[in-house]
């Protein structure tokens, strides 16, 4: 009995040194520092008509990735056309005027592949990855998409029925009301500033509309072909010339940048009874073509860009506030702007808001420590070597260095810049550009209940929004 009690004893000591010994074998080793990214070997060359071509020799795979990159978008639109772009985009998909969409989609697949198109603010792009084999292929089919785009007008009406219930939903959907708020202050009837048609504007939409949208934007000039992965270079390009060779020159690229709003105000839209207030708060900030920028970048990941950022921590994990708050860099050619977004509950739509720009204040006051420095750049550098891990990442990585007319260094440079970044760079950046006093506020909730802490935080004029 005395043995079987011992017995007892000692399992239970060492079932309590279990977790213990399991935590030691688990955790897991420091991580190297990430190296600078080396550009893989490339092919550059340029059509008679304009067209930008890359060819990037990458990874083992016997798969080739390409992506149709035309300066064509929502930028591009009217004031009265809000979405022709994406309808246009839409359209596209239908079809060319020797292929159905069902051949096309059968095409794609009996290359082990898939050709998609999307439609952005300032650029369109009509991407595809297949087998390697079909590397040649996949450009005439993606040349036919976009010299040739048949365009039916007997699609029409469905995909503006599409469109109509799309604007429906987005409408009800806080953060799109928000945004559309925020967007139309800093950016006025410019382009950007126009996140949604109205009805009647969708459906003033006719096949004709679509043609000129398309005619008038839609070309070489205009045009940038990336294409990655495993492929035959000579046969590739000599693809490239028979499917865009005589393609329109078309248009040079139309640069309207904007001239956003810098000045503190306050917005509200009213949503009765919301449980949730929806937050967009910042300002117009230096965009990628700036020396400030990588500096920037570091520094709005420290404030509330990453899970373990400081606004993160403050206004998530300590107080509760809310569930996924963040802060971007926003970029366009030209153009960007730095946001703090978040959802917070009612009651604590004030409280939040103070401690955001706490924050902001704080890292104006003091420079972070080193330490929480370096996860800061641990966390970009290793991010950017994710990024550079597949052909579609090293075609986007290229692709915005081609917007923004960047050095390759920007690429080649990234994690060394990132590292070079000190804490009282950081604290320059927070004072120079995340100016608190001009920033613009944007608030989604029950106005009844939320103005007053607003107005407690703001000391400002609020202009309210009733939502239809």
């Amino acid at each position: 009995m005395k043995f079987h009690i011992k017995s007892i004893v000692l399992i239970c000591c060492l079932l309590l040194l279990v977790p213990v010994i399991f935590a030691q074998k688990q955790a897991p080793p420091e991580g190297g520092t990430p190296k600078d990214f080396k550009l893989p070997e490339k092919q550059t060359f340029a059509l008679d008509n304009g067209l930008q071509v890359m060819l990037v020799s990458y990874g083992d795979l016997p798969k080739v990735t390409a992506n149709l990159v035309i300066r064509a978008g929502n930028l591009n639109e009217a004031a009265d056309e809000v979405w022709l772009a994406d309808l246009t985009g839409d359209l596209m998909k239908e079809g060319t005027k020797t292929r159905s969409a069902q051949q096309v989609a059968q095409e794609a697949a009996s290359m082990g592949g898939q050709v998609n198109i999307n439609v952005g603010l300032d650029q369109t792009t009509i991407s595809g990855d297949v087998l390697a084999e079909f590397g040649p292929d996949l450009i005439k089919l993606m040349a036919d998409l976009a010299r040739n785009p048949l365009l039916p007008e007997s699609e029409l009406p469905r995909l503006k029925k599409d469109m109509l219930r799309q604007l429906s939903i987005q409408k009800t959907q806080p953060q799109m009301i928000t945004l559309e708020k925020f967007r139309q202050v800093m950016y006025g009837n410019h382009a950007y500033g126009r996140i949604f048609p109205t009805e009647a504007m969708i459906e003033s939409f006719t096949i004709d509309k679509v043609h000129s949208f398309y005619n008038a934007n839609f070309g070489a000039a205009r045009a940038r072909l990336y294409v990655a992965g495993r492929f035959d270079a000579g046969a590739t390009s000599a693809a490239v010339r028979e499917a865009f060779g005589d393609w329109q020159k078309g248009p040079d690229p139309l640069i309207d940048i904007p001239k956003p709003v810098t000045q503190r105000s306050v917005h509200m839209v009213d949503r009765p009874d919301a449980a949730q207030s929806t937050i967009y708060l910042g300002l117009p900030v230096v965009d990628p073509s700036h020396q400030d920028y990588m500096t920037l970048l570091v520094t709005n990941t420290l404030l509330g860009g990453f899970f373990s950022s400081r606004v993160t921590a403050n206004i998530r994990e300590d107080k509760g506030y809310t569930y996924s708050p963040g802060s971007s860099i926003s970029s366009r050619y030209r153009d960007a702007y730095w946001v703090q977004v978040a959802d917070v509950t009612t009651d604590v739509t004030g409280p939040a808001l103070k401690e955001i720009f706490y924050e902001i204040n704080r890292l104006q006051s003091e420079a972070p420590s080193e330490e929480e420095l370096r996860g800061v750049q641990n966390y970009l550098a290793g991010v950017f070597v994710l990024q550079n891990s597949s052909r579609g990442g090293i075609i986007n990585q290229l692709a915005f260095v081609g917007l923004h007319g960047l050095d390759n260094t920007y690429l080649t440079e990234y994690v060394k810049n990132v590292y070079a970044v000190t804490p009282a760079d950081v604290q320059r950046m927070a004072q120079s550009y995340l100016r608190d006093e001009e920033m613009i506020l944007a608030v989604t909730g029950d106005v009844k209940k939320i103005k007053k802490q607003v107005e407690d935080v703001t000391k400002g004029m609020i202009d309210i929004t009733k939502t239809n």
